[in-house]
């Protein structure tokens, strides 16, 4: 007898590859982005609907069609029907957020399928990492035959680091940076969360930083070409045209532009020098989950967060 499977996607472009590849089973398709606003433990719930529309609104002018998305969530009401449950995520701190918060959505359901994920990012033959929508059919099918079926350790430091994430000390997530796990990518993105907030001396996250390396190393004709070079040269972050746009436009302090180029000015040079703490003036006063950004900076020295100055009691 045919397994009924239920596959729940990272957003609508691997929703409709995997159509195209005659992918029947029902699809649910995940379209968020909790790598960034306010989050609370409980996502099934009004208040995590409220505050995540509320977030976008106001950082992204996204108007939430929330009786569309929990139209969509409606697909695990009657999940009984299911044999499986497949989950298909990248290797990117995006998608592992994501990740996360779709795993506690369906502890708090009880949903006790077994379940798949299906992770992309090193590819052999390849020398850069691939998201699933990048793979080719053949790659794609390749990786569906080796999924991973999450064990019950796996399902317990998801929900771990949720709370966690949630909650006001990110510092907390260190020691699960060397934890063994079937997330086999989980140990970068943890590594990358902690290393957007701002730096001790310059004030800028490593995205931030590494933004402004690329103005100084390229011949970049406007920030439209920036933002190709930042999604491009982005690491393990996965993040897409609206917040790296988002985050050019906070940096624009440190640019010169006129019609046909590009350039950090004095005060961008003084940025990559770290002469200057620069977090209160670039202002990307942007939440990670309970954590406000600026409340926090990252201690090379002590390979931690440490409580901004301004913001200790």
């Amino acid at each position: 007898m045919t397994k009924q499977i239920l596959h729940i996607t990272n957003g609508s472009v691997l929703t409709e590859y995997l159509r195209d590849l005659d992918f029947n089973d029902d699809i649910l398709t995940w379209q968020e982005m909790l790598c960034e606003g306010p989050t609370i433990p409980k996502i099934d719930s009004d208040e995590f609907f409220e505050i995540r529309g509320q977030f976008l609104k106001e950082y992204y002018d996204i108007e939430v069609d929330e009786h569309e998305l929990k139209k969509e969530l409606s697909k695990l009401d009657n999940v009984d029907k299911y044999d499986e449950i497949h989950l298909w995520f990248e290797y990117d701190l995006f998608c592992h957020i994501n990740l996360l918060g779709v795993l506690n959505l369906l502890h708090q359901r009880e949903i006790k399928k077994p379940l798949y994920l299906i992770c992309s990012g090193r590819v052999e033959g390849e020398k850069s990492l691939k998201g699933l929508g990048e793979l080719s059919r053949s790659q794609l099918l390749d990786h569906y035959n080796k999924r991973v079926r999450l064990t019950n350790e796996d399902k317990e430091l998801a929900i771990t680091l949720w709370r966690t994430y949630c909650g006001k000390d990110h510092n907390i997530l260190k020691p699960y940076i060397v934890k063994e796990s079937s997330f086999k990518y989980m140990s970068n993105c943890l590594k990358a969360h902690l290393k957007r907030f701002p730096h001790q001396k310059s004030g800028l996250s490593v995205l931030e930083d590494n933004i402004l390396r690329i103005v100084r190393d390229n011949e970049i004709r406007s920030k439209h070409h920036l933002l190709g070079y930042s999604l491009n040269y982005q690491g393990y972050y996965g993040f897409g045209d609206s917040q790296h746009s988002r985050l050019i436009e906070k940096l624009s302090i440190f640019f010169d532009e006129d019609d046909t180029s590009l350039k950090l000015n004095r005060k961008g040079h003084e940025a990559l020098l770290r002469q200057h703490n620069f977090a209160t003036e670039v202002n990307n006063d942007i939440t990670y989950g309970g954590v406000n950004r600026l409340e926090f900076q990252f201690s090379v020295d002590q390979n931690k967060l440490v409580k901004t100055i301004l913001h200790v009691n």
